[in-house]
């Protein structure tokens, strides 16, 4: 019961940082592109690397931070689910170099954002 509470409330942090920032690039950019959860996706998977890289190195984290910042903060944060709508809606409107692009930035990007996150810990560059 007690790691229930530290997902539940770090998902209302990820939750609202996710709408804050979709509302935020919404307004800078349009809804022209779904920029939004683009750029949680590859944010929140350049933090999730941070996190496992940091949980590598001997300072570890608690379980109870771990279920907070990993599922929590950063599950609500990130969203497949939307990504998943946003690509097949711009599918469906035709525009299908649109719907590419996005598909494929999102994958590479996310995972490229995973992998510069760990390696800053496995590089010594942040310890």
């Amino acid at each position: 019961m007690n790691g229930l509470i530290f997902i539940a409330l770090g998902g209302a942090i990820g939750a609202v940082a996710r709408y804050g920032v979709s509302q935020g690039m919404a307004r800078v950019f349009g809804h022209g592109f779904p920029y939004g959860t683009l750029t949680v996706n590859v944010v929140g998977s350049l933090i999730m690397g941070m996190v496992v890289g940091f949980t590598l190195g001997q300072s570890g984290l608690s379980d109870q931070m771990r279920l907070f910042l990993m599922v929590g903060v950063l599950g609500a944060f990130t969203t497949f689910s939307t990504f998943s709508m946003e690509a097949v809606s711009l599918i469906e409107k035709g525009h299908l170099q649109t719907a590419f692009i996005y598909i494929a930035s999102s994958v590479i990007l996310s995972l490229l954002g995973f992998w510069g996150g760990l390696s800053l810990f496995r590089s010594g560059v942040i310890s």
